[in-house]
C-alpha cells in the first residue's frame, strides 16, 4: 500500500495555497551577508510544501508540478517581482512523453547456432522510443569502449570498426586521464548517441561499470523500469534530440557482460580492466542480437517558472543574470518499504527553497543592481534538463543578454556545514565574484569530492553551458562546523540510501541554517554579476569555452 502522510481536500489544498502565497514577506532590509533569523524557517517552510506527498513527487507534466508550479510563482509574484515569461511567470515548455512497455520488448544474443534469451528487467530494461510505436533489429554486434571520439585527446574507441547496419555495445562514463571537462562532455549520454547514430549504428546495448552496480544494485534502478521518458517537442510535434537512426536501445546488467564477450578477442574481466587502465579499443563480437521494443508515446505540458527584478541602470537593465534551480522530481514511481512517492526534498524542493529565499533578499533590498535578475524554477530536469534547454533555446529576455547562470540543485545538507562546493567555479571570471562573495557570508570553498560523477555536465547549468554563458552550480559543502561531523560521509550516505528514492523526504535531518548560509551566498553572487561593471567572461582556452562560446567582443 502506498504510503501517504496527508490527505488534504481540494478546500484544504487552496486554503494551504492561499496561506502560503499570502505569508507576511521577509522583512525590508539592506543587502546584507548574513542571513536574517526568519530565513532558516522561510526555506524549511517552503520545502515542507513542496516535498509533502500531495504533490506527488513533482514529476514534470503532472497535476503534483502544476501545484508546485502555481506555488512557487505565487511566492515570487509575492515579492512584488515581474512576471519573467511571455505570458506571466509560467514560460510552458512542450514535452513528448514516452514510456517502454514489457509487451514487445526482448533482447536475444545468437551465437554458434543457439539463441540466448535475456530476461525482462532482471537482465535487461530496454529505453523509450519517441519515434517509432515498436521496432525489431537483428544485427552483428560490435563493442566502441566508452564511445569517446577524442583524437586530438588520444581518444578514438571507434578506431578500425564498421558500425553501418550493426548494434553497438558501449560502456558507461569516459576515461579517467581525461581531465574533468574532458570527461564529463564526454561521458554524456546525449554525446555517446550522437556519435553512434552518425557512425551508422541501429541499436545499442549499454553497460554499466560493475563497481557503480556493486554501490546502486541493478535491482533498485530496474524497478522503475516502466518511468516515463521525456523529450522536447518541436513544432511539428516531434521529439528533439531524439536519434531515429537508433531504433532499439536497451540497457544490460553489468554481470551479463561475461556472456556478451564470451568468444570475442577480450573477456569481460579484461575489458573492464582495460577500462580502469584507459586503454579501451573496439572489437567485433561473434554473433548477433536481436532487440525489439515497444513504446507507448503521447504529448505532454509542463512550465518553467520565471519571475524578473528589473535592472536599476536603464543602459544594462536589458543584461540578466539567471538564477535556476529545478522544480520537478521523479513522481511515483516503485514502492520501497512500502512507499512509492519520491518526494525529492534534497532533490530539489531544497534548491527551490533555496531560490525563493535569495529572491526575497534581493527583492528587499533598497537598492537594485544595474543588471536584471531572473528567477527561474526549471522543469524536466529529471528527463534530461529539458525545462533549461528550453529556456535558452526560446528565452523570455534576448539570448545575448544572459550573462551568467547560477544554479542549486541538491545540495546535501543534513547538518551543520561550513562550505560550500562550487561546482565549475574554475571555467570563468565567476570564480572571483564567488570567492568574494563566500568570504563575505563566511563560508569556505571546497572543490567537488567527487569529480568522477562528473555533476557540472548533469544539472541545468549545463544547458546554459551549451548555449555558451558562463555557469556555476553551488552545491552543498562536505565539511561540518563541529569537527565531529563528517560532511563526506553524509553526502555518501544520502547517495547510498536516499537518492532518487522515496526516503528523500522532508523527515530527513537538514539543517535549515546551512541552507539559509547558502540562500545568502546565492543572493550575493548574483548581486555582484548583477552590480559588477563588466559581464563575466570564459577563461581564456577553457575546455567548454572551445566548445561552446562566441568569440568574445574586444
Amino acid at each position: 500500500m502506498m504510503r501517504r502522510r496527508t490527505a488534504w481536500s481540494a478546500t484544504a489544498l487552496a486554503l494551504a495555497l492561499l496561506a502560503a502565497c499570502n505569508r507576511e514577506p521577509a522583512p525590508e532590509r539592506a543587502q546584507r551577508a548574513a542571513p536574517d533569523a526568519g530565513a532558516a524557517g522561510r526555506i524549511e517552510a517552503d520545502l515542507r510544501f513542496l516535498a509533502d506527498d500531495l504533490l506527488e513527487g513533482r514529476e514534470a507534466g503532472t497535476r503534483g508540478y502544476d501545484l508546485a508550479a502555481l506555488y512557487v510563482a505565487g511566492q515570487l509574484r509575492k515579492l512584488g517581482l515581474e512576471p519573467g515569461a511571455e505570458a506571466g511567470f509560467l514560460q510552458p515548455v512542450p514535452l513528448l512523453r514516452a514510456q517502454a512497455l514489457r509487451e514487445g520488448a526482448r533482447v536475444a544474443l545468437n551465437r554458434d547456432g543457439a539463441t540466448r534469451e535475456f530476461a525482462f528487467e532482471q537482465d535487461y530494461v530496454p529505453y523509450a522510443n519517441f519515434n517509432e510505436a515498436s521496432g525489431i533489429v537483428t544485427a552483428p554486434l560490435v563493442f566502441v569502449g566508452q564511445a569517446v571520439h577524442a583524437p586530438e585527446l588520444g581518444q578514438d574507441h571507434f578506431a578500425g570498426v564498421d558500425l553501418r547496419g550493426k548494434i553497438a555495445v558501449v560502456l558507461a562514463n569516459a576515461p579517467s586521464n581525461l581531465s574533468n571537462d574532458e570527461r564529463a562532455f564526454h561521458a554524456s549520454r546525449m554525446e555517446k548517441a550522437r556519435l553512434l547514430a552518425e557512425r551508422g549504428a541501429i541499436g545499442t546495448i549499454s553497460i554499466g561499470d560493475p563497481r557503480d552496480e556493486e554501490k546502486r544494485p541493478w535491482a533498485l534502478g530496474a524497478k522503475n523500469w516502466g518511468a516515463a521518458s521525456m523529450r522536447l517537442r518541436d513544432a511539428d510535434g516531434l521529439a528533439v534530440d531524439s536519434f531515429p537512426e537508433l531504433r532499439v536501445r536497451v540497457s544490460l546488467r553489468a554481470a551479463l557482460a561475461e556472456t556478451l564477450f564470451a568468444g570475442s578477442p577480450y573477456r569481460a574481466d579484461e575489458v573492464f580492466a582495460m577500462m580502469r587502465e584507459n586503454r579501451l579499443k573496439a572489437f567485433d563480437l561473434p554473433g548477433t542480437a536481436t532487440l525489439a521494443q515497444a513504446t507507448r508515446t503521447a504529448p505532454a505540458e509542463s512550465a518553467n517558472v520565471v519571475a524578473r527584478l528589473p535592472g536599476a541602470d536603464p543602459a544594462r537593465a536589458a543584461e540578466h543574470v539567471v538564477l535556476t534551480a529545478h522544480l520537478d522530481h521523479l513522481g511515483l514511481g516503485a514502492e520501497i518499504d512500502g512507499d512509492g512517492i519520491y518526494n525529492g526534498a534534497l532533490d530539489n524542493a531544497l534548491g527551490v527553497a533555496i531560490l525563493l529565499e535569495a529572491a526575497r533578499t534581493l527583492a528587499a533590498a533598497p537598492q537594485r543592481p544595474a543588471r536584471s535578475v531572473l528567477f527561474v524554477a526549471l522543469t524536466a530536469e529529471e528527463k534530461g534538463l529539458l525545462g533549461a534547454h528550453h529556456f535558452v533555446a526560446a528565452p523570455p529576455v534576448p539570448k545575448a543578454g544572459i550573462v551568467a547562470n547560477v544554479n542549486m540543485d541538491m545540495p546535501v545538507v543534513l547538518g551543520d556545514l561550513a562550505d560550500v562546493v562550487p561546482v565549475g567555479i574554475e571555467h570563468s571570471s565567476l570564480q572571483a565574484v564567488v570567492e568574494a562573495a563566500a568570504q563575505q557570508v563566511g563560508v569556505a570553498l571546497s572543490p567537488d569530492p567527487k569529480p568522477e560523477e562528473t555533476v557540472f555536465v548533469r544539472s541545468d547549468q549545463y544547458a546554459f553551458i551549451r548555449a555558451g554563458i558562463p555557469a556555476v552550480y553551488l552545491d552543498g559543502g562536505v565539511k561540518g562546523r563541529d569537527p565531529h561531523f563528517d560532511g563526506l560521509a553524509s553526502l555518501d550516505g544520502f547517495l547510498s540510501q536516499h537518492y532518487h528514492r522515496p526516503s528523500d523526504d522532508a523527515d530527513q535531518p537538514i539543517h535549515y541554517p546551512t541552507a539559509a548560509r547558502i540562500a545568502a551566498l546565492n543572493a550575493l553572487v548574483a548581486e555582484r554579476i548583477a552590480a559588477a561593471p563588466e559581464r563575466p567572461r570564459w577563461n581564456e582556452g577553457d575546455f567548454f569555452a572551445r566548445k561552446f562560446a562566441a568569440p568574445t567582443a574586444p
